[in-house]
């Protein structure tokens, strides 16, 4: 008998609907080869419906939303929309109310892939970083006084508790025992400056990591992180941070893994309903031109999958879009891949069928 699986499909805004088309069109081929189902139902969340009816995220929609195997998200942002509306009250409150407090984001180089760094190649740029996802700064905690005048005053607080802090090292210990690459899990934080936050964050760490007798730790400022990314990211096998640290550090990560077109992301609840989606955003300025690179999407939906447990199928697209890269792809800017949208969306779909 066949496993089923519920998702809830966001296409979201600008290019966010063509990447997800695509995406679909590859776990379809997926399940077809590999013996599974889907149900998608799709939501219209995201900039059009907040202009239309000043809606962000109804609690009506959030209760469905809780109710699927894992949601797929393409894109959240609008250019008609000030800043901050959609990502607050869609994508954090996403987050924080389904409790998804891992964001995993692999930092992976495929063959065939340009990057910035020199004399780097696939194996040298192969690890992962898990953020802690619904603490730190993120949680909006702080306000202002005598605001609009000289002596305004802005708050800000950073939000740690044993509890988010311990069950993010715990994931990351495990992802890294998982992994089986180097079994190397690095704290990435800022203990001489940060020294409340990130004191919680490096005794916890020690303290867990006898229960992982396997797993070497290490330790870095997150200053020196991003030096060690672009010198020697090969150093690096799993990387675990707070959540403002992670949100940076990551964005580097994808430019020396090739650019926001291959870099995807998963927003984790290992116990509930998890969200997947590339990380390049809603890239208003190619929407409809079937010019927007894909594969970010296709590899967020394989990542969907490895989660639940579909290992075979998740490793026959990001086989699939390796093969691509290496084939037939020119670049992964857009526009200059050396075919459309749905082109790529096709050739990967068939080489999964394959």
């Amino acid at each position: 008998m066949s496993k089923e699986f519920n998702i809830g499909v966001i296409p979201g805004d600008g290019t966010g609907p063509e990447v997800i088309a695509e995406g679909v069109k590859v776990l379809t081929a997926a399940s077809k080869k590999y013996g599974f189902s889907m149900n998608l139902t799709y939501f219209d969340i995201g900039g059009e419906r907040y202009k239309k009816t000043g809606e962000t995220l109804p609690d009506s929609v959030l209760s469905e939303l809780r109710q699927f195997d894992a949601l797929y998200l393409g894109a959240i942002g609008h250019p008609d929309v000030k800043p901050g509306i959609l990502e607050k009250e869609i994508l954090l409150r996403t987050r924080f109310e389904l409790d998804q407090y891992i964001n995993l984001r692999p930092v992976k180089l495929y063959e065939g892939v340009e990057t910035p760094l020199k004399d780097k190649g696939p194996k040298d740029i192969d690890f992962v970083v898990v953020r802690e996802n619904t603490e730190g700064l993120y949680t909006g905690s702080g306000g202002t006084l005598k605001k609009g005048t000289k002596d305004e005053v802005a708050i800000q607080e950073s939000i740690n508790t044993r509890k988010g802090v311990e069950r993010c090292l715990r994931f990351a210990f495990q992802y890294a025992r998982k992994r089986n690459r180097e079994k190397k899990l690095t704290l990435c934080g800022k203990t001489n400056v940060l020294t409340f936050a990130f004191n919680l964050w490096e005794r916890a760490f020690y303290e867990i990591a006898p229960e992982y007798p396997d797993v070497k730790t290490d330790y870095a400022h997150v200053d020196a992180t991003c030096m060690w990314m672009v010198k020697n990211p090969e150093w690096f096998d799993v990387i675990v941070t707070d959540n403002m640290f992670g949100d940076i550090i990551t964005d580097l990560g994808a430019m020396i893994q090739g650019g926001m077109g291959v870099a995807c992301g998963g927003n984790i609840n290992p116990e509930g309903v998890s969200m997947y989606e590339p990380i390049g955003g809603s890239a208003p300025k190619y929407t409809g031109k079937n010019v927007i690179n894909p594969i970010a999407a296709i590899l967020a939906g394989g990542m969907m999958l490895e989660f639940l447990d579909q290992n075979e199928a998740a490793a026959a697209i990001e086989n699939s879009v390796q093969t691509a890269i290496r084939k037939d792809l020119k670049s992964m800017e857009a526009g200059k891949m050396g075919m459309g949208t749905k082109e790529v969306g096709d050739l990967i779909a068939r080489y999964v069928a394959e």
